[in-house]
């Protein structure tokens, strides 16, 4: 398998072809050319089960964790969901991690796609430099949101952090596309910063990230996947390693 040459920097590279963000260093586009803002609610909202787990959310504090953030579509879907359904006094801690982030014309561009999340991206994108250069945390939308991004290798970040987490956003470029992420050693990280109960979704139904699911304790379902995709990964940890 050909490994894509990275970037000598930390900054992402995108080609826009078709009015669409592919980044250059993995052949691969950002969100589907279909419709990226149905992609994130069917994959990642709808994946998790958000809308009824917050709708009857008990605890005031909810952690989603991502591998990639990318454009901030995901982020900024989960985020709008959060506004509409959970009280005013619960907050949100979304967690990603990037190594190669947008330069701000560049996520700017690409949000510019959906007005319709004008409203969350301009607070966002207020704030974005910071967040690429140095200040990993800030707040939005009256201390409700608070977002981290953590720059650098998925795993490596994802060992140096204790939060735990309750919903999994497993993103990033396909495994074909970019294999030094979909690597065992992240899903372990996954299972020791999981309750029993976590969940997680993602995009693609590769049988080596299924297995190394499973190995790391997660039960592991398939089902219908967005747009021309077949199928992708959906499901929960247990806590329990299972025989790939």
């Amino acid at each position: 398998m050909r490994v894509p040459n990275k970037p000598k920097n930390d900054v992402a590279k995108v080609e826009w072809r078709n009015r669409q963000p592919y980044a250059s260093a993995f052949d691969d586009v950002y969100f589907s050319t279909d419709n990226g803002l149905l992609e994130t609610d069917y994959v990642f909202l709808q994946g998790n089960h958000l809308q009824s787990r917050w709708q009857n959310l008990t605890a005031k504090n909810f952690t989603i964790a991502e591998t990639g953030f990318g454009t901030g579509l995901n982020f900024l879907c989960a985020v709008k969901l959060w506004l509409e359904t959970t009280p005013q006094d619960a907050a949100l801690h979304f967690i990603s991690v990037e190594k190669y982030p947008l330069n701000l014309p560049d996520i700017t561009a690409a949000l510019t796609m959906w007005p319709q999340l004008q409203g969350f991206s301009e607070p966002l994108l207020a704030q974005y430099v910071q967040l690429i250069s140095g200040v990993e945390t800030i707040t939005l939308f009256n201390n409700r949101i608070r977002l981290t991004i953590l720059i650098g290798d998925a795993t490596e970040r994802l060992s140096q952090i204790e939060n735990k987490i309750d919903a999994w956003f497993l993103d990033g470029f396909a495994p074909v596309k970019n294999p030094d992420m979909w690597q065992a050693v992240l899903f372990e990280e996954m299972a020791r910063l999981s309750y029993p109960t976590t969940t997680f979704s993602t995009f693609t139904s590769a049988g080596e990230v299924r297995r190394a699911l499973i190995k790391a304790g997660f039960l592991v379902s398939k089902q219908t996947g967005f747009g021309k995709k077949r199928e992708m990964l959906i499901g929960y940890f247990v806590g329990n390693t299972h025989d790939a």
